[in-house]
């Protein structure tokens, strides 16, 4: 790693590097907080978690060759260099910044209240039709995560995608000081993290903090249909790229065709250019159109041709947890389980109601919506009863309120299936006995319910 020698870490992060004699003079070969990952010259970040203290793993990775450790507190008999900071976790985040400074990368950061992992996949897509590109894996997408994505992202890397999630203020602008993003995309603004942020505005503020530390030269991409980043003029002197169903956006699309759970097809069109091409986008639902045209934004951006982007919307895959179709002997699955907020769960729903045949909706608590929360959750219940799911399934304490609100919509048109869980283990008992052959099952909920459970069972 380009610099990366303990003598600068330990200046990046504040820390005190104690050794016996001159310290080595090798670079980290990587930076880990997990010590079962801390190979032959690595870094070791040893930190306390919820769980597991990684002090306790110190004399491990030493015995496997490690480089060094940062610790808030020194072993008894240290096996090799330690560097001594007050807290691991803000040292990661320093180191992960130094690390970004020693890189000539180009940095696309993107954040909003829904989309922002199947965007990632969309922009990675794309840019790898013409650059060597590293992207955020799994949820490392918070104070933790993006250091360790920019940590591990190898020294040949040209464009660097990183999703950046947070649910309180400040954070956005720690993250933006570790990426230096040059192109912030921003997908939408919804209601999520309301019992921090306190409304869609508190959350337009706190996501803009991620222009903090991007370049003069930066440009930013948003999404022009959504009433909140419309009020976006300027950033840094410079107007945003818009992107969008509407043909007042640079990037739109027009002549949309819906292919079920197969996805759609569009014509994308650069109003600035002129130019349109042809795009098939191989994920359902309406949402991937927009997340294929913040990729063309991207794109056009850093020089790629219509062919490459169209190229690269095509080949793009699902990722588990998010509306992921697993096709089963007798049944579909539609895995949407990694998160929800009320505007990701009517999307779930709509598309749902793409699959044919009969279609059961297994949906639980959405968290940090504040004191709306009952509100939100009556809300969805609703929505899902009024726009015709056959079969719905409302699991955990806040869906008390889901199921409520179903029952209400109900009672104004035809009778549905709609069933309460009080908790996850009550709902994998009895699901079972609630689903036929051919049903294709929505399963969505807050990453806090554990939702993978259910989608296991299923499958």
């Amino acid at each position: 790693m380009k610099n990366m020698t303990l003598t600068n870490i330990a200046q990046a992060c504040g820390g005190r590097l104690i050794c016996p004699g001159e310290p080595p003079a090798a670079e980290a070969a990587g930076v880990v907080i997990d010590s079962r990952k801390a190979g032959k010259d690595f870094l070791f970040i040893a930190a306390k978690g919820e769980r597991v203290d990684g002090h306790r793993f110190i004399p491990e990775v030493f015995a496997g060759g490690a480089l060094g450790v940062v610790c808030e507190r020194l072993p008894e008999q240290p096996a090799g260099p330690c560097i001594l900071v007050e807290d691991s976790f803000e040292a990661l985040k320093r180191i992960g910044e130094f690390y970004r400074r020693q890189l000539s990368v180009k940095v696309v950061g993107i954040t909003g209240s829904v989309g922002k992992t199947s965007t990632k996949e969309f922009v990675a897509s794309v840019l790898s039709q013409k650059y060597r590109v590293h992207k955020t894996l799994g949820n490392y997408n918070n104070e933790i995560g993006v250091p360790l994505t920019v940590l591990s992202m190898p020294e040949d890397t040209e464009v660097a995608v990183l999703e950046m999630g947070i649910n309180h203020f400040g954070e956005m602008h720690n993250l933006s000081r570790i990426a230096r993003p040059d192109i912030c995309i921003m997908t939408n603004i919804g209601q999520c993290h309301l019992e921090f942020l306190g409304s869609r505005e508190g959350i337009l503020k706190a996501k803009s903090e991620i222009f903090d530390f991007m370049g003069e030269d930066g440009a930013v991409c948003v999404n022009g249909d959504d009433d909140m980043l419309s009020t976006i003029k300027e950033v840094k002197g410079k107007p945003p790229v818009t992107f969008g169903l509407s043909s007042s956006c640079r990037i739109y699309a027009a002549d949309i065709a819906g292919r079920g759970l197969l996805g759609s097809e569009a014509v994308i069109h650069d109003r600035e250019s002129g130019i349109s091409f042809n795009a098939k986008i191989p994920l359902p639902g309406g949402h991937m159109v927009y997340n294929a045209l913040a990729a063309t934004a991207v794109g056009r951006l850093l020089g790629l041709t219509p062919e490459e982007i169209s190229k690269g919307i095509a080949a793009v895959e699902g990722v588990s947890g998010r509306s992921h179709i697993i096709e089963l002997a007798d049944k579909v699955v539609i895995d949407d389980c990694y998160n929800a907020n009320p505007v990701s769960m009517k999307a779930a729903v709509d598309l749902l109601l793409q699959a044919d045949g009969r279609t059961v909706a297994v949906l639980g608590d959405m968290f940090e919506l504040g004191k709306e929360e009952a509100k939100l959750h009556e809300c969805v219940g609703g929505y899902a009863v009024e726009k015709g799911v056959d079969c719905l399934i409302c699991t955990g304490e806040l869906s008390r309120h889901m199921y409520e609100g179903a029952l209400k919509a109900a009672e104004a048109g035809e009778k549905h299936g709609i069933h309460y869980f009080p908790d996850r283990e009550s709902l994998l008992e009895g699901l079972s006995d609630l689903l036929l052959p051919g049903d294709t099952i929505l399963v969505k909920a807050s990453r806090g319910m554990g939702f993978e459970k259910v989608v296991e069972q299923l499958t």
